[in-house]
């Protein structure tokens, strides 16, 4: 029974043929690992079969890498989808779109959560995975009002769809411009 170490990696700090000539640099990582004759039998076959031989005039192979960025964006783009669906689990999102007469029940958080409901037609909808957000358009005493929510906010308890209206477009600002009353619900 003994002491030897297990390579747990190598990392080249500087290049095979460098500008310089100088010799090449690695860092070595180890661990510390206690033998038996068993382990001493083993390590020495899978050394042998690991460490291939290389002459000192043939490049390291390269190493091909996708770019930190696309990892990332994949990662977030699943992170982003599963949180749609945990969303769409836990309530009935219909689908809404411009032109909609909807009925939303939302909690204010005030003092006490106090459940409001507001009507109104939606004149947007900007997909974004789970921060997708929609506007609505409704006239509260002769003036124009419009608000935008999240479509998987937490404080909206019920979206019910009252009147789906025919319309052309995707966005509904041109309705900005009419008098109150063709605008309202």
């Amino acid at each position: 029974m003994g002491f030897h170490l297990r390579v747990i990696g190598v990392v080249q700090v500087a290049s095979k043929t460098s500008v310089n000539g100088r010799r090449d640099k690695f860092t070595v990582f180890a661990q510390a690992v206690t033998t038996t004759p068993e382990t001493e039998a083993e390590a020495d076959t899978t050394a042998e079969a690991t460490v291939p031989e290389t002459s000192d005039d043939a490049p390291a192979p390269a190493v091909k890498s996708k770019k930190l960025t696309t990892r990332v964006k994949h990662i977030m783009e699943i992170l982003n989808k599963d949180a749609v669906e945990a969303a769409n689990a836990e309530k009935v999102i219909p689908d809404i779109r411009p032109g909609d007469v909807i009925q939303l029940r939302i909690e204010v958080p005030e003092n006490k959560r106090r459940v409001s409901l507001l009507r109104g037609i939606v004149i947007s909808r900007r997909n974004a995975g789970i921060n997708t957000t929609f506007r609505i358009r409704r006239v509260i005493a002769g003036v124009g009002v419009e608000m935008v929510f999240p479509l998987y906010s937490p404080n909206i308890k019920e979206i019910k769809v009252v009147d789906k209206r025919k319309v052309r477009r995707a966005k509904l600002f041109y309705l900005r411009d009419k008098i109150a009353r063709m605008s309202s619900c």
